[in-house]
């Protein structure tokens, strides 16, 4: 088409993605070499956001996304990222799971076909299989909390609503190595984020992971997925804990290349289901006992549900929130982001008796990681952040000879010889084969020399397995960023009952421990040394007597003596004169009768609370 006026010419091709962030390189060299053409630009999608629209959703079940909308505190402050206009666009995420309703109204405008396929009935189209019982409704609520459409009139808002969500079927039939291998390795430079929410049995009994082509897509993943960047896989920690399970038996959850997804409870205490273990980075709400919502999304038949629980409903969330991430910066690798992910987690007031500050002062705990996952923070962090350096491994074998177990075993390991390559930390995993006459008795430990210590695994009481632990790997994530030089010491203790200590073997030892192989994995930067970009901005101008905050600049707005960068449900933003010469931005309340507002009349409602209708032409909210 010609452009008026000037000779301008808008040529669209075919081949080149749209929404391409990178230039098509063969165009672009001919269209260079051509002497008729003066001047071309690659047209690339240009973040616009509608001056003074409201960042609250006025979908008509935003009001009971508890987790999301200001409800409780601390929430995962999603609010904050939208109003840095962040709202997932230009990322692609799929979720493994049983299928994808893909005509669902809430999700079909974000539908994208490439990043789905049938794995089950080898075929293009995800749609799950209905059945009389409906079983294969989990894919579709995933799906649902990561990109349900917003402002669209129907259910409610996902984390990154204007991403592209894609489904892939794999649960609904055999799985097989090969069937994992292909999902997790599913059109790698197309799609961003994999989330998902499967693996063994959580029985506590099960030891078990990737298989060999499993194991091969998870590292090509990270090598090569995403231009080189890496794919970035999403995990749920796992929902044994009724069992006494411990997520370290799963060599999905606690492989370096997938981020693990604890659960909390909106008062901050910890569900019966979830499974503990320090290979868990992070967490998100789950659930809630205060009241019947949960976690509000998609569901099969066209339908809402505020009924979706557990661990698999915490990773999804915490995939939308790196969505958000990516849209604020695309360059960021694999290990960038499991660096920022740790940056933005706050203890807040998530309840275990564990937490335990490492050696550069983080808290940390085997229930939640390094705590609740904030998105506002994380947008923040990824903005300013600049990329690590090359990964480095540094492996240490410590033991030479067979060690009889007995009762109790410690081992030390010196990782000196790793600190030339090794300044800060990353994951450490430990690689032990033992025999054991009851491996669940078992609770292994590993320490630091800057004296932090991991339950690498611990009592499970039904796991009553004599096979021990055949060169299975372990993992922490709570040693990130310590310097590794020194002594590690390890130790391995028989917790179970007196009565357990070996059966008909009790005469002899109960177990050897034959190998252990300590591997760091980190960078030779210094990280701690790196500031936050959290922590260096105070953005109040003007504060009164009780240090409440009077003035937030102009692009901030005054909220309860705070700044904030949008104003939450039942509030709208207002200029109001601060001094003779100064206005400041100010959050007013709206009508008592709206949930969202553009002022202060009844008349004035944008969205309404539960239960209400909105009504479109008086703009007001009817009570039922």
């Amino acid at each position: 088409q010609v452009m008026e006026g000037e000779p301008f010419y808008h040529f669209s091709h075919r081949g080149t993605r749209q929404r391409a962030l990178s230039r098509h390189w063969g165009w672009h060299m001919r269209l260079t070499r051509d002497p008729q053409v003066l001047w071309f630009e690659q047209q690339t999608l240009k973040r616009r956001s509608r001056r003074g629209a409201g960042v609250v959703p006025t979908d008509p079940w935003f009001p009971k996304q508890w987790y999301m909308n200001n409800d409780i505190h601390p929430d995962l402050n999603i609010l904050t990222a939208w109003s840095r206009g962040y709202t997932g666009l230009g990322v692609v995420l799929t979720v493994l799971d049983d299928g994808l309703e893909k005509d669902h109204p809430d999700l079909a405008a974000n539908y994208d076909p490439l990043a789905s396929y049938d794995f089950n009935s080898n075929d293009p189209d995800p749609q799950p299989r209905y059945s009389d019982s409906d079983k294969n409704w989990h894919g579709t609520r995933c799906a649902g909390e990561v990109a349900a459409v917003a402002n669209n009139g129907i259910c409610g808002a996902g984390v990154a609503y204007n991403a592209k969500i894609g489904g892939v079927r794999m649960l609904d039939g055999s799985i097989m190595d090969i069937v994992e291998a292909q999902a997790l390795s599913l059109q790698p430079q197309y799609i961003h984020i994999y989330s998902a929410s499967w693996g063994p049995e959580d029985d506590g009994r099960t030891v078990d992971g990737p298989g060999v082509l499993a194991a091969a897509a998870f590292h090509k993943g990270v090598v090569q997925g995403r231009g080189g960047l890496g794919s970035i896989f999403i995990w749920a920690s796992g929902n044994g804990g009724t069992n006494y399970d411990n997520c370290n038996c799963d060599g999905y959850t606690n492989s370096i290349y997938t981020v693990s997804v604890g659960s909390v409870l909106g008062d901050g205490h910890r569900p019966l289901y979830s499974e503990s273990c320090p290979a868990i980075l992070t967490t998100t709400y789950s659930s809630r006992t205060t009241s019947k919502v949960q976690i509000v999304t998609t569901d099969l038949h066209h339908r809402c549900t505020d009924k979706h629980t557990g661990t698999s409903a915490s990773a999804p969330l915490a995939a939308g929130m790196v969505a958000l991430a990516l849209e604020a910066n695309p360059a960021l690798t694999w290990r960038d982001l499991q660096h920022l992910i740790i940056r933005a987690s706050k203890p807040a007031h998530l309840q275990a008796e564990d937490w335990a500050e490492n050696g550069v002062g983080r808290r940390v705990s085997h229930y939640y990681g390094y705590g609740l996952l904030d998105a506002g923070l994380l947008v923040q962090e990824a903005t300013t952040w600049t990329g690590t350096r090359p990964q480095e491994k540094c492996s240490v074998q410590a033991v030479q000879v067979p060690r009889d177990i007995g009762s109790r075993l410690v081992i030390f390991a010196d990782a000196s010889s790793c600190s030339k390559s090794i300044r800060s930390l990353e994951h450490v995993q430990v690689q032990l084969s033992l025999s054991y006459s009851r491996r669940g008795d078992l609770v292994v430990a590993l320490s630091s020399p800057m004296g932090t210590t991991s339950t690498l695994v611990t009592v499970r009481p039904y796991d009553t397995s004599q096979d021990g632990y055949q060169d299975w790997t372990f993992m922490s994530t709570h040693f990130w960023d310590e310097n590794p030089k020194g002594i590690w010491t390890l130790q391995l203790e028989n917790r179970g009952d007196a009565e357990n200590t070996g059966g008909p073997l009790s005469l002899l030892s109960p177990g050897q421990l034959t190998s252990f192989i300590l591997h760091l994995h980190g960078t030779d930067e210094d990280m701690p040394a790196r500031r936050s970009a959290a922590s260096a901005t105070d953005e109040c101008l003007r504060r009164d007597e009780q240090g409440a905050c009077e003035d937030c600049g102009s692009s901030l707005y005054v909220h309860h003596g705070f700044c904030l960068s949008y104003c939450p449900p039942h509030y709208y933003g207002q200029t109001r004169r601060a001094t003779p010469r100064d206005t400041a931005l100010v959050c007013a309340s709206c009508h008592p009768s709206c949930y969202t507002c553009q002022g202060s009349w009844a008349n004035n409602c944008t969205s309404c609370p539960s239960g209400h209708t909105f009504q479109d032409i008086t703009h007001t909210c009817q009570q039922p």
